[in-house]
């Protein structure tokens, strides 16, 4: 069983997008998937139908609340916006670790989709899970939250949870004729390396069936199968698998 967090700071990188088709890839691959939206945003469980479910939140999850989960998503809460000031002060970091100690041997792989900032529910999902991969743009907004990505990652590990492994980032929204695209591409190899990781070799392209799907509440492999971001998430998964 392995859990991992997709992790920014900088919003629009295709986060949520990531958490979707990855998971939604594991499971083509015949895997148990959970996914756990800690972004109050709620894109992820929007995503996957998971609007208003009377079931375990993540909230609830954080507050050590027993619930049923229905479906495989542990959806997002308004509620998450304010954790900063209502979670526990004592141990608030372990939150998320704690609760997922009684579920996380029923799936394979657990994936958690977190908020654009690295406070309280970023550090709870990073102590949490086993890997973190990072969704990137080939832009100078991404360098810099991954400079700062670096600098909670080394928290984390110094402080809670030291076996953190970041397995790799990945671009998104690639658009290869761009001059400037190939060119930051090579400056975050520089910031993987930096990291102690790897970019990944597949860049998931720019494709409008991605957010189509969404907006469809579908994951890319059922809505559009022969699409561009369909082909790269599901080599995206393969590097993963192995990274």
């Amino acid at each position: 069983m392995e859990i991992i967090s997709i992790t920014n700071q900088k919003g629009g990188t295709g986060k949520s997008t990531t958490a979707l088709a990855l998971g939604a890839a594991l499971k083509r691959k015949g895997h148990k998937v959970l996914y756990i939206d800690l972004d109050a945003q709620g894109n992820l469980t929007y995503a996957l139908g998971a609007t208003g479910l009377n079931t375990l939140n993540a909230m609830d999850l954080l507050n050590g609340k027993a619930g049923e989960i229905k479906g495989d998503i542990i959806a997002s809460t308004p509620e998450l916006a304010a954790a900063e000031q209502t979670l526990n002060k004592t141990g608030k970091e372990y939150k998320l670790k704690e609760a997922l100690r009684g579920i996380k041997n029923k799936y394979d792989y657990i994936i958690i989709d977190t908020p654009p900032s690295m406070g309280i529910l970023t550090i709870n999902a990073l102590t949490a899970s086993d890997s973190v991969l990072i969704p990137a743009q080939a832009d100078i907004f991404s360098l810099q939250g991954i400079t700062q990505i670096k600098d909670t990652i080394d928290a984390v590990r110094e402080y809670c949870n030291k076996a953190l492994k970041v397995k790799g980032i990945v671009l998104t929204r690639f658009n290869g004729r761009a001059i400037i695209s190939k060119d930051l591409a090579d400056v975050l190899k520089a910031e993987a390396d930096k990291l102690g990781t790897k970019l990944f070799n597949v860049k998931i392209r720019e494709c409008t069936a991605l957010k189509e799907a969404q907006a469809n509440q579908r994951d890319i492999f059922s809505y559009a199968p022969a699409s561009n971001g369909a082909s790269d998430y599901m080599e995206l998964t393969k590097e993963v698998l192995k990274a």
